[in-house]
């Protein structure tokens, strides 16, 4: 594989490519429906779901199949006519590759919505077309533009409900786009349907001849996802180091793992953190074979000049673009354990492949999601909550900006007693226009963790 050239060819978004999108919307808005739709549609159900959704149809006296129980797999779920959990999907059409996430409307499943959403390259946010725009709306608009999502699809749902009138879609559309740009969404795109009729899900809908836009799974097929890596800052967190030790290998000595932003080359100066100690790629290997140069996501070995003291947990990025290490984090978090988050509380940080003792120093403010207010030292974060923390760590982590790299940029916060995830964190600033942040209120160690 050649070097000679700074930029890497990346794959036309045809049929090999991928695209993760979740769902999102309010209760009833139709969410489960359209994904039905969206599978039944594009010829993605097996015949025998399609005949276990006719019969569970059936049982609860309709007479045609609820497509939304292709997605609402739990008993709880079809029994009320709910989503609870998120409901992964995967399906194919002969352009491109999905994986799908269908997240709850409720507000006390907002933190599923985050699970969802944090892989997501595009979100699909349901009104309904008799509500227009509500606070779950906002809600959902406001986790997107937090985790970064990058292309957002307004599907204002249900327009069979209002006689597909084009002054009701044009309306949510614009109420939803100025809200949606105030918070940083780069791209919108909105799309009137009717999931239950089929109406510009997979096909264009007979009953607006008003609008000239695409239909759901062509935006879908076509969105372009696939960018560069050369544009991204290298980043290597190496996950196992091998040493085989052996009469052909004596001396061999690799890093593996998944390279989760830009681009590696034999040859680059690069820097081991937190150590900071430097080298150079000497090579790499990829599915068993030598390379001069690799790119996120692939899974490589990189083995370099020098014999260092190298672990799991550690970075390898290149020296021009290594970022900064540091033991205090400001971070962005949403809180999604039912125990709240105090200030003082230990916990465990998982960052990438790296895991370090923390604790929280500060809570400044809470977000109140439906008018973007700050509420100023609230304490704690309850479940479902979105707030500013400062965290201090028991050793030196090497974190991006989460608006620079989502993979480098995101963390956990774990309970070290039983391993219960408690909070999903974004280092850096919330909003891609980010308001005033409160100041910081020193607190005192107590004795235990104190870093």
């Amino acid at each position: 594989m050649s070097t000679n050239t700074d930029a890497i060819d990346v794959v036309d978004a045809g049929a090999t490519s991928l695209l993760r999108f979740a769902t999102a919307g309010s209760v009833d808005d139709g969410k489960s429906t359209l994904v039905g739709r969206l599978l039944h549609d594009s010829k993605s159900v097996l015949a025998d779901q399609l005949e276990a959704v006719e019969h569970a149809s059936r049982n609860r006296g309709q007479e045609a199949p609820d497509l939304a129980l292709l997605t609402d797999g739990l008993r709880a779920e079809r029994e009320q006519g709910i989503t609870i959990d998120v409901a992964y999907r995967y399906f194919a059409t002969p352009r491109r590759r999905f994986i799908l996430a269908d997240t709850p409307g409720h507000v006390q499943y907002t933190r599923n919505m985050v699970t969802g959403a944090s892989t997501a390259e595009l979100a699909v946010v349901l009104v309904d077309a008799r509500n227009g725009v509500v606070e779950q709306t906002r809600r959902h608009a406001a986790v997107a533009a937090l985790l970064r999502v990058p292309h957002v699809v307004l599907a204002v749902n249900k327009m069979d409900l209002v006689d597909y009138a084009e002054p009701v879609f044009a309306a949510i559309a614009e109420e939803f786009t100025t809200y949606a740009a105030s918070l940083g969404v780069p791209e919108i795109t909105a799309i009137p349907i009717s999931a239950l009729a089929g109406d510009n899900v997979v096909t264009p809908s007979a009953h607006m001849d008003w609008y000239g836009g695409p239909t759901v799974l062509e935006h879908l097929e076509t969105v372009a996802v696939v960018a560069d890596p050369s544009d991204d800052p290298g980043r290597f967190p190496v996950q196992y180091v091998i040493r085989p030790q052996t009469a052909e290998h004596p001396d061999y000595r690799g890093y593996a793992g998944q390279i989760a932003s830009g681009v590696l080359r034999v040859g680059d100066a690069v820097t081991v953190l937190p150590s900071g100690r430097t080298s150079t790629i000497e090579a790499i290997d990829a599915l068993g074979q030598a390379v001069d140069v690799a790119w996120a996501p692939q899974s490589v070995t990189v083995r370099l000049s020098d014999d260092l003291d190298i672990s799991r947990g550690d970075l390898i990025a290149p020296t021009a673009t290594a970022p900064g290490v540091s033991q205090d984090i400001e971070a962005t978090v949403c809180h999604v354990a039912d125990r709240p988050l105090t200030v003082g509380q230990r916990v465990l940080l998982k960052h990438t492949t790296r895991t370090v003792k923390a604790i929280v120093k500060d809570i400044p403010s809470r977000l109140t999601l439906d008018d973007l207010s700050q509420h100023p030292a609230p304490g704690e974060l309850a479940a479902n909550d979105i707030g500013r923390i400062v965290l201090r760590t028991a050793e030196p982590l090497a974190l991006d900006a989460y608006a620079d790299s989502r993979r480098t940029g995101s963390f956990l916060l774990i309970d070290p007693a039983d391993g219960t995830t408690l909070t999903a964190g974004m280092a850096g600033t919330a909003f891609a226009e980010a308001a005033e942040e409160a100041a910081s209120a020193e607190t005192a160690d107590d004795e235990g963790w104190d870093f």
